[in-house]
C-alpha cells in the first residue's frame, strides 16, 4: 500500500504543470528514504529538467539507497535535456517504482533496462491507470502524431445552446464559465467555427480570476475566408491565430489574413475543410491537444469525422424552445441510432445548479492508444 501512497503523491506533483509541457508528459517524482518523502520534483515546461533531476537535486547524498517514485518511465534519450535514467543510476538510487512504460518510441522500455543494468529494483505498473488518464493528450500524441481533442457544449434543458434569436450569453452559470477558462489554459489550441467568430468575435482567451490564464493557439474553421481583418482574433495580439480553409478561398483574402500575422492552413478542396487533414498539420507543429468550443455545424463535423476523444456537456437547468434554435450537434445527423456517437467512461459533476456530463468517445482504437480494453 506504502507505494501507491507515495505514487499518488508524485501524481499530485505532476499536475502542478498541466498544460504547461506540451507536448512533452506530466511527469511528478518523490525520493523517499525510510518511509519519508526526503524530495520532489516535477516537470515544469518543455525543455526545462525533468521531474527525476529536479529530485535528485533537492535530494543530494540523501538519494544513495533511496527509493524513487516516478509517474513515467525515466527517458533514456538525449533530447531537449540529458537522459534521466542514467542520473538515476548514477545517484546511487536503490529502487525505482514507475506507474506507466513510456509510449515514446525513443523511450519504451529504454530507461528500464539502464536501471535494472545498474543492479536497481524496477517496479513497473503502481497507479498506472491514473498516470495514463493524467497523460491522455501525450498519449494520443505521441501514438499518433495527432492532436487530443476534447469537445465542449453547453445547453439548455431542452438541449438550445442560444435562442432563435440567437441570444446565447449566459446558458450556464459562473461557476461553468470559469471551468472553460480553466481547461483553455490547459489545452494547446481552441477551435471554433467561422459562424462563432461572426456571430460573436470571441477573444477565446483563458481568463482566469488571477491573470495567470496561458492562452491556447485560436485555430478557426473558415473554408472560405471569411474571418473579418477587424476580428479580436486577428487584431488583439492575445495569442498566435490559424485560419483553416480549404483550396477555393479566395486568393486575396488568404493574403490579407497572413498580411496581418495570421497563419492560413490550406485543408481540402471541397466545400468544407477536412478536419483530419487539419489535425494532421497540426500535429506536425507539435500542438497536442485541441479544445472545440465551435457551433452545432462544426461539432457534428468534428463527430461524423472520428476526432473527438472526450466531451464535457454542461447542462442548465432552464428551458428555451423553439423550433429554429440551435442545437450542440447540427448538421444533417446520423440516419440510424447504431451510427450514433456513443460516450464512454461517463462521469456525472454538479457545478452549482448546472451539471457536466464528461466521457470519451467509443472508439475500437482508443484500447490501444489509451490501454483501456
Amino acid at each position: 500500500m506504502q507505494d501507491e501512497d507515495f505514487m499518488r503523491e508524485a501524481l499530485m506533483l505532476a499536475r502542478n504543470a498541466t498544460g504547461r509541457t506540451a507536448p512533452n508528459p506530466l511527469v511528478g517524482a518523490v525520493i523517499v528514504r525510510t518511509g519519508r518523502v526526503v524530495a520532489a520534483g516535477w516537470h515544469r515546461e518543455t525543455g526545462t529538467p525533468h521531474a527525476e533531476i529536479h529530485a535528485l537535486r533537492m535530494a543530494g547524498e540523501l538519494a544513495r539507497g533511496a527509493t524513487l517514485y516516478v509517474t513515467l518511465e525515466p527517458c533514456a534519450h538525449y533530447g531537449r535535456t540529458g537522459p534521466c535514467a542514467k542520473a538515476v543510476a548514477e545517484a546511487g538510487i536503490r529502487r525505482v517504482v514507475i506507474a506507466m512504460r513510456d509510449p515514446n518510441p525513443l523511450v519504451a522500455g529504454k530507461g528500464i533496462r539502464i536501471l535494472e543494468e545498474a543492479g536497481i529494483e524496477v517496479k513497473v505498473g503502481v497507479l498506472e491507470e491514473e498516470a495514463r488518464r493524467l497523460n491522455e493528450v501525450f498519449l494520443k500524441w505521441i501514438a499518433t502524431k495527432m492532436p487530443f481533442v476534447v469537445l465542449k457544449t453547453a445547453m439548455s434543458l431542452d438541449g438550445k445552446i442560444a435562442t432563435h434569436a440567437g441570444d446565447s450569453a449566459w446558458i450556464t452559470n459562473e461557476a461553468a464559465r470559469l471551468r472553460v477558462h480553466q481547461w483553455r489554459d490547459t489545452y494547446a489550441a481552441i477551435l471554433v467555427g467561422i459562424g462563432t467568430v461572426l456571430a460573436d468575435d470571441p477573444s477565446l482567451t483563458a481568463r482566469l480570476p488571477d491573470g495567470t490564464g496561458h492562452n491556447p493557439i485560436r485555430v478557426i474553421v473558415d473554408s472560405l475566408a471569411r474571418t473579418p481583418l477587424t476580428a479580436k482574433v486577428v487584431m488583439d495580439g492575445a495569442a498566435r491565430t490559424i485560419v483553416a480553409v480549404t483550396e477555393r478561398a479566395p486568393k486575396e483574402r488568404c493574403a490579407a489574413l497572413n498580411a496581418a500575422g495570421v497563419r492560413v492552413i490550406f485543408a481540402g478542396d471541397g466545400t468544407r475543410v477536412d478536419l483530419h487533414q487539419l489535425l494532421q498539420e497540426l500535429g506536425k507543429e507539435e500542438v497536442s491537444s485541441v479544445f472545440a468550443e465551435g457551433g452545432g455545424t462544426v461539432n457534428f463535423a468534428l463527430l461524423k469525422a472520428g476526432i473527438v476523444d472526450k466531451v464535457h456537456a454542461f447542462i442548465a437547468p432552464i428551458f428555451i424552445g423553439g423550433r429554429d434554435a440551435e442545437t450542440p450537434v447540427e448538421g444533417e445527423g446520423f440516419g440510424r441510432l447504431s451510427d450514433a456517437v456513443r460516450l464512454a467512461r461517463v462521469e456525472h459533476e454538479p457545478i452549482g445548479d448546472n451539471l457536466l456530463i464528461t466521457g470519451y468517445v467509443e472508439k475500437k482504437e482508443n484500447a490501444d492508444v489509451y490501454g483501456h480494453h
